[in-house]
């Protein structure tokens, strides 16, 4: 996104609830999505992001709270008369049409002429790199082609928003993979709005230009995926974006330049604010540390005086964890290349350290379960 009119969204969710009757799943929800942009709402299963995308589709009522679709209330208009349409994870192909009148069903619903129907037609295939699969049935097609039809045939209608619904769920590994660059292709060739939905940190990460993180059917912080991944807000955002040793420990003093050293289970922890919020001494805070932050050997790390035992190593396809006991109830997690396979025997003491730089602090919150240990 180059260029954004703020005061203009193309898609403005206000107030937004909704009650199926056992208890909101949504909550006052409020967000403004604007022309262009790949946005993605990333949370765990049955924190809100399908009934948020339902909503926005039509196919779901709001208990309160408005949709404004280019600053128009499109809250009880129907689902074809939104100009969003909606590509699902079960791809949702009639399996009695081939490709071609898969593809061209909405716009024979619209009556458009038929030539002009195989014209977009085939403009969608090639959009999706399947011109000459006109002719096969979806029996005929790999998962992955599937879903490029699917996408193929929502794209065919100019929509003013691409609606995912978690598209590549269904998917393996690799192809799902390939299909994140070819969706982020096809977003910055078309320049429609996209927005997506999926549990899954790296496909948000790597495809989108804002994130919207969810839980429990609110919205615990928005922004780029370097500013949720480095920045984040709350424990929860911290501790589920990526990996995380997150480290909860009391004030014990206040230094110059924002520098601070926590109490973290009886170690002596330094710690750096970015004066986001407001730090008393005594007040409990919560370090966010990534494993691939920390670093460890025979000499001090960062200037750091901290030393611990090496618990475990455990190879992963290219990377090594290795687990570090700072004290009887302090462990961190540290992360790094396989390639670089250390020396240090299990039970070696060495010193342990980190830029404290790359070590986000974020309030305490009281419901978070003890922490202290790299999760």
């Amino acid at each position: 996104m180059s260029t954004q009119d703020t005061a203009n969204p193309i898609l403005r969710l206000s107030g937004l609830s909704k009650d199926y009757g056992q208890g909101e799943v949504l909550r006052n929800m409020d967000l403004d999505i604007f022309a262009g942009e790949f946005l993605t709402l990333l949370g765990p299963s049955g924190c809100g992001k399908t009934t948020t995308i339902r909503i926005i589709a039509g196919l779901e009522r709001p208990s309160s709270g408005k949709v404004y679709l280019e600053n128009q209330d499109v809250t009880s208009l129907p689902p074809e008369q939104r100009g969003v349409n909606t590509v699902f994870q079960n791809y949702a192909l009639f399996p009695h049409m081939n490709v071609f009148q898969n593809i061209a069903y909405g716009l024979k619903l619209r009556h458009v002429p038929k030539a002009r129907q195989k014209e977009l037609v085939h403009e969608a295939l090639s959009l999706v790199r399947l011109q000459g699969y006109e002719r096969r049935m979806p029996t005929q097609l790999s998962g992955g082609q599937r879903q490029r039809v699917a996408i193929a045939r929502a794209l065919v209608l100019k929509p003013k928003i691409l609606l995912l619904d978690e598209p590549l769920g269904a998917l393996d590994l690799k192809l799902r993979q390939q299909m994140q660059q070819e969706l982020k292709r096809l977003q910055q060739q078309l320049g429609i709005t996209f927005l997506y939905i999926t549990h899954d940190q790296e496909e948000a990460l790597n495809m989108s230009t804002r994130v919207v993180i969810m839980q429990d059917g609110r919205i615990e912080q928005i922004g780029t995926p370097e500013q949720v991944y480095e920045h984040p807000e709350t424990v929860f955002v911290a501790g589920f974006v990526g990996q995380s040793n997150l480290l909860k420990g009391r004030v014990e003093a206040l230094g110059e330049e924002n520098r601070l050293t926590l109490n973290v289970k009886g170690v002596l922890v330094p710690a750096l604010s970015d004066s986001r919020f407001p730090i008393a001494q005594g007040e409990e805070l919560i370090l966010c540390l990534r494993p691939q932050r920390v670093l460890y050997g025979y000499n001090s790390q960062f200037d750091m005086s901290l030393t611990g035992r090496i618990l475990s190593k455990e190879y992963a396809g290219g990377l090594q964890h290795t687990r570090i006991a700072l004290s009887e109830e302090l462990t961190l997690t540290a992360m790094s290349q396989a390639a670089e396979l250390d020396a240090y025997p299990i039970g070696e003491t060495v010193s342990v350290g980190w830029d404290i730089r790359h070590a986000p602090l974020v309030p305490n919150d009281p419901s978070a379960p003890d922490l202290g240990e790299g999760e």
